[in-house]
C-alpha cells in the first residue's frame, strides 16, 4: 500500500520516525508521500530531506491554504527551486480552505492560482485541499488547463463535487474520515467512485481512523483505510490496495521498485 498525504516530518513524529517507519512497513505501507506545507516553509525542507534518507519515501512542496497569507514572493522562488528535486512528486499541499479562513479568501485564491502555475510550469501534479470552497477550487483548477492533473487529498465534499472534480481528471483520495460513524455520505460516494481514481491517506498526524481514534495517526494506518473501502464497495482488501497503489504510481510517476528503506 502506499500512503499518498502524510506529515511525517513534522515535531510529532521527531521521537519515534524510525519507528513509524518500521511499522509502516510492518503493515504492508511501503511506500510514502510527505506532504510539504504542513506548517511554516521549513516542513517542506523537512520532507525533502526525509525523501533522501529512505528510498521509498517522496516529497511534495508547497504551503496550506491557512498560510496563504505569509507566503511572498521569496518563498515561492524557493519552493519552485525546490521542486526541481529528483524526489519532489507534486505540488502541494495547497488549495483553498473557507471554513477557519486562517487567510482571507481572496489571498487563498491567489495563492492557489500560483501553486497551480507552477504545477503547470514543472509539469507536476498538485495536492488540493478543499474544504467548504468546491466551486472555487473548480474554477482554479479548470484554469490550470488541460495540461493540469492532481488529488483532492482528504476528500469529503458532496457528489456532486466529487463529480466534478473527477470530470476535470482529478483523483479522489479518501482518508481516516471515511471509517468515522457519521461519514455514511462519504461511503456512499466511494462506493461509486471509478476504481482507477481512487487513493488512499492517512493525513498523519492527523485524523486517525477508527479503530485508532484519539491516538497520533500514522502511515501504518492506512490499512483501516484500505479496509473500510473494501467493505462498502463489497471487495477484498487486495484489489482495494493494488488498485490503490497503481493508481498512486501512476500519479505520482513513481517505480514499482521503490520500497521505505
Amino acid at each position: 500500500m502506499i500512503d499518498t498525504h502524510c506529515h511525517i516530518q513534522t515535531e510529532e513524529f521527531d521521537e519515534d520516525r524510525d519507528a513509524v517507519l518500521e511499522r509502516a512497513a510492518e503493515a504492508g505501507v511501503d511506500t510514502l508521500i510527505v506532504v510539504g506545507g504542513a506548517g511554516d516553509l521549513s516542513t517542506n525542507d523537512k520532507a525533502v530531506r526525509l525523501a533522501e534518507e529512505h528510498a521509498g519515501l517522496y516529497a511534495t512542496v508547497g504551503m496550506h491554504p491557512h498560510d496563504a497569507k505569509d507566503v511572498d514572493a521569496e518563498d515561492m522562488e524557493r519552493l519552485r527551486n525546490l521542486a526541481r528535486h529528483p524526489k519532489v512528486v507534486a505540488i502541494g499541499e495547497t488549495g483553498l480552505d473557507f471554513h477557519y479562513e486562517h487567510s482571507p479568501r481572496r489571498v487563498q485564491r491567489e495563492m492557489f492560482e500560483r501553486f497551480v502555475g507552477l504545477a503547470v510550469e514543472t509539469r507536476l501534479p498538485v495536492v488540493v485541499h478543499n474544504r467548504e470552497s468546491d466551486r472555487e477550487a473548480a474554477e482554479t483548477l479548470r484554469g490550470g488547463g488541460g495540461r493540469l492533473e492532481g488529488v483532492i487529498h482528504c476528500f469529503t465534499s458532496d457528489a456532486a463535487a466529487a463529480r466534478t472534480f473527477l470530470e476535470l481528471g482529478f483523483y479522489l483520495s479518501f482518508s481516516g474520515i471515511i471509517t468515522f460513524k457519521n461519514a455514511e455520505e462519504l461511503r456512499d460516494i466511494a462506493r461509486w467512485v471509478p476504481l482507477d481514481r481512487l487513493l488512499i491517506e492517512t493525513d498523519a498526524p492527523f485524523l486517525a481512523p477508527v479503530p485508532m481514534r484519539g491516538r497520533r495517526n500514522e502511515p501504518a494506518y492506512v490499512a483501516f483505510v484500505a479496509e473500510t473501502l473494501a467493505r462498502v464497495r463489497g471487495v477484498e482488501v487486495e484489489e482495494i490496495a493494488s488498485a490503490a497503489s497503481r493508481n498512486a504510481r501512476t500519479l505520482f510517476r513513481l517505480a514499482p521498485e521503490d520500497v521505505t528503506s
